[in-house]
């Protein structure tokens, strides 16, 4: 099934089925707020990017154990299940190491700029998004797992969420952390449907 990213509250789950890694998109909650469960294929280890909401749905999701979810950034809408999620699954919780304060729900492990995150055999990368979109979130991450098979992918939370009132992200964002990554590079946003960062850097040139 070819995989589209565009998901809604109640609706199935979009799967993308990489070489290595399999991610399943789900929107959850009031603010249609998007989760991505990804599972190493040789393992089947899974992390779940942002626990935002309905936490027995995210648990029939993960279905079994779950090695960790990782908070992107301080906002009530990406974190309101985590304690549920994370005490009914085992999983170890993660988020950036300025947005601690933000999260209710303790925090096992910081993350700073470059830090990986090993999943199985596969390998994220957390980029240190402070300062930019949304700028009241100054520990916001995203992930970034570069495709040994194909082109990078890139999961933003709220800095790439277009149409979102959070994003899209301003142009400085798209000429620091991110600036050496390629125009294909997959984007897995908060809100919405997925994008590309030559997608996203294009809108934000016609804005100029």
């Amino acid at each position: 099934m070819t995989y589209h990213g565009s998901v809604h509250v109640g609706g199935a789950p979009a799967v993308h089925e990489l070489a290595w890694l399999i991610v399943t998109k789900l929107a959850v909650g009031p603010a249609a707020t998007n989760c991505y469960l990804l599972r190493d294929r040789l393992t089947g280890e899974q992390l779940l990017v942002d626990a935002a909401d309905d936490a027995p749905t995210l648990i029939r999701l993960v279905n079994g154990a779950l090695a960790a979810v990782v908070t992107t950034h301080g906002h009530r809408d990406h974190w309101r299940a985590l304690a549920e999620v994370s005490a009914a699954t085992g999983a170890v919780t993660m988020a950036g190491v300025h947005d601690l304060a933000a999260i209710e729900v303790p925090t096992a492990v910081p993350l700073r700029d470059g830090d990986e995150i090993r999943l199985g055999r596969s390998r994220l990368t957390a980029l240190h998004l402070a300062g930019d979109a949304p700028a009241d979130t100054p520990g916001a991450v995203a992930l970034l797992y570069d495709d040994p098979k194909g082109h990078p992918h890139l999961f933003t939370g709220d800095c790439l969420a277009a149409g979102h009132p959070h994003g899209p992200a301003p142009a400085g964002l798209l000429t620091g952390p991110l600036a050496q990554l390629p125009d294909e590079t997959w984007v897995y946003p908060g809100h919405g449907d997925d994008s590309t960062l030559g997608a996203q850097r294009a809108g934000l040139g016609s804005q100029a």
